[in-house]
């Protein structure tokens, strides 16, 4: 009952976002600039998507390839490409990663690998972003300004607080602590920071990030802002980071409440910041269309129910927790013996 009414408050909170934006502003704010997108705008657009999309493939690989699950990088781009296009048409957008971790996990053979992988590929992902945002925001003129400091402290003492949590609570034991802390220590190690994944994952996030804000600012200059590119890039800023509350309406909802405030607060009107998040919203719709091809290729060529699906790159999935293989039956005169278990003497 309680997760079904995390499904529905979401929508309902991006819902009410927009309610309030067209009871305040009325309908113009979101037509008038969607009426100008033209198809230099679109082409910008789909070839930002693309590069982003091969950026967060690549970042999602290097994570998965430091857990022990392989990601060809064909395979990441064609899961990032439906995941985009899933989270830019469904509310909450997370469908698209939920559904990409446990397709690769079943992929692989390891479920619960697959899903880590593509949550700290996430996490690492925006912690990157947040540093960036900090640098930014700090650099231009923002309305946030004078609260960066209040945030960087409440910064600091959470991450004091994972700090002191992970020194004080015990790693060794049966617990559910330990065990988590054990598996977290573990991933982070091998997945963001082991092998120099550290600069992969930055460079591909800041790549992602850039390309975003790009985008962001075409749709702005689309919807008639003509606002100096100093003014413009944090307040495109602060309308990304809204984007990451999972409470919209096909992507819609907290990014335009914030692009209404940000805008208003820096000397323009809130018409204007909502017009430019509204472009932007077509303009990365139209960026994810490839990713419906994708979808409606593996739907067509995905495998028979009761088939198990072929493992990502054609190669069969690594034993995982330390644990060999199963040994295969050896086959006799038409008939399949059992297989031999040798025991190793201590």
């Amino acid at each position: 009952m309680r997760a079904r009414l995390r499904v529905w408050v979401r929508p309902i909170g991006g819902a009410a976002i927009l309610a309030v934006l067209l009871w305040r502003l009325g309908s113009g704010a979101f037509l008038d600039g969607v009426r100008l997108i033209n198809g230099w705008a679109i082409v910008v657009a789909l070839g930002v998507g693309a590069l982003t999309t091969v950026s967060s493939a690549w970042r999602w690989r290097l994570v998965a390839d430091g857990l022990g699950v392989r990601l060809p990088l064909r395979t990441a781009v064609a899961h990032c490409y439906r995941a985009v296009f899933l989270n830019a048409t469904l509310p909450g957008g997370v469908v698209g990663d939920v559904h990409r971790a446990m397709r690769h996990g079943r992929d692989v053979g390891d479920v619960g690998r697959g899903i880590r992988a593509v949550l700290w590929e996430r996490i690492g992902g925006q912690v990157v972003t947040y540093g960036i945002a900090v640098v930014v925001l700090f650099v231009f003129p923002s309305p946030v300004r004078r609260y960066l400091p209040l945030a960087a402290g409440l910064a600091v003492a959470v991450g004091l607080a994972v700090v002191l949590v992970a020194r004080f609570v015990p790693h060794t034991g049966p617990s559910r602590w330990a065990r988590a802390l054990r598996t977290a220590g573990s991933d982070i190690r091998a997945g963001l920071i082991a092998r120099r994944n550290w600069v992969g994952v930055i460079v591909a996030t800041a790549v992602v990030v850039g390309g975003h804000m790009v985008t962001f600012l075409i749709a702005a200059r689309t919807a008639g802002a003509t606002a100096p590119l100093a003014r413009l890039v944090p307040l495109t800023l602060l309308a990304l980071l809204a984007m990451v509350l999972p409470m919209n309406v096909g992507g819609f909802g907290p990014r335009e409440g914030v692009a209404a405030w940000a805008f208003g607060a820096a000397g323009l009107t809130a018409a204007q910041g909502v017009a430019a998040a509204v472009v932007y919203g077509a303009l990365v719709l139209v960026s994810t269309l490839p990713g419906a091809a994708v979808l409606v290729v593996w739907r067509l060529t995905r495998p028979e129910d009761g088939q198990p699906a072929e493992p990502a790159g054609g190669q069969p999935a690594r034993p995982t927790g330390g644990q060999p293989a199963e040994p295969a039956g050896v086959t006799v005169a038409g008939r399949t013996a059992a297989p031999m278990t040798v025991t190793a003497s201590s």
